[in-house]
């Protein structure tokens, strides 16, 4: 399972390397990303219009109960930042959509129109760990009084300005158009939601791989392989025999895999990259 075809990169790597008898899936809940993936013509190859929170229903449809490998590569592709009209770049100027399913859902634009001050406050503060959250808002909420927030380049300079200081090298509108987009596409609940399916469908053998690019995401990852890497605790003074307690579901695989300078200076956008990997374990499965 390739759960982020993005276009292609990895989904074309493991087909190389995939046996004639073998067989790839990937989903995508972004159309554009789909398409693409539709161009692959390969006989062992299906691409699926799904988000990854959608990863058991996308193989049951599909007749597949079990799998060998999850792979997941989180946040925005490369292409979906640097095309304006998709909303999710403070550096390009176009509408501000920032939906990774464009047919589904309130754009961001949408959303900072109607939400309370405490409301655009509390996201931007929890998904985007933003210490000038609350000068944020206020600001977002005045500028809506004056007229339509429908750009991002609209956004970006109301949050220069409400943001005086900045951490070298960093936009000040960074941690903001982050808070927003994974609010919009509701990124963590999805990943919790694939995390579970992914190694419920895992055979005994099977890997889960996942690729976080902020700390937030990388969170809820490692307590999840580190949850499910260990037995389930004892009540205190509970008789329990050591046969019968509940096994781990996971083994961790080697430590984090972080890109070398050489991967970041060839591709800055890797350079936050964390590569996580935990096996299913064979009674597990059983």
């Amino acid at each position: 399972m390739d759960c982020t075809f993005g276009r292609g990169g990895h989904s074309r790597e493991i087909l190389r390397r995939l046996g004639g008898g073998g067989r790839l899936v990937a989903l995508d809940r972004d159309a554009e990303a789909i398409a693409v993936a539709r161009a692959i013509t390969d006989g062992r190859f299906t691409a699926l219009h799904a988000s990854f929170g959608q990863l058991r229903e996308a193989l049951t449809g599909q007749g597949i109960e079990q799998v060998d490998g999850v792979l997941m590569d989180l946040g925005v592709s490369s292409p979906q930042l640097e095309a304006a009209g998709r909303g999710f770049s403070f550096r390009l100027d176009g509408p501000l959509d920032m939906r990774m399913d464009v047919s589904r859902g309130i754009t961001a634009a949408q959303w900072l129109a109607t939400a309370s001050e405490n409301q655009i406050g509390e996201v931007i503060k929890t998904y985007g760990e933003e210490r000038f959250a609350r000068q944020i808002a206020r600001a977002i909420v005045a500028a809506r009084s004056r007229g339509a927030l429908d750009t991002t380049r609209q956004l970006a300079k109301i949050v220069e300005d409400a943001v005086r200081t900045r951490e070298p090298g960093q936009n000040p509108a960074t941690r903001t158009f982050q808070a927003i987009r994974i609010f919009i596409n509701q990124e963590l609940e999805e990943l919790s939601l694939a995390l579970a399916q992914g190694i419920e469908l895992l055979k005994g053998g099977g890997r889960l791989a996942v690729i976080s690019f902020h700390s937030l995401e990388d969170r809820v990852v490692k307590r999840f392989m580190r949850e499910n890497s260990q037995a389930a605790p004892v009540p205190r003074g509970l008789a329990v025999r050591e046969a019968d307690r509940a096994r781990p579901l996971l083994r961790l695989i080697g430590k984090p895999v972080r890109p070398t300078h050489a991967e970041s200076e060839a591709n800055p956008r890797a350079r936050s990259a964390i590569l996580r990997v935990a096996e299913k374990l064979a009674q597990a499965a059983a």
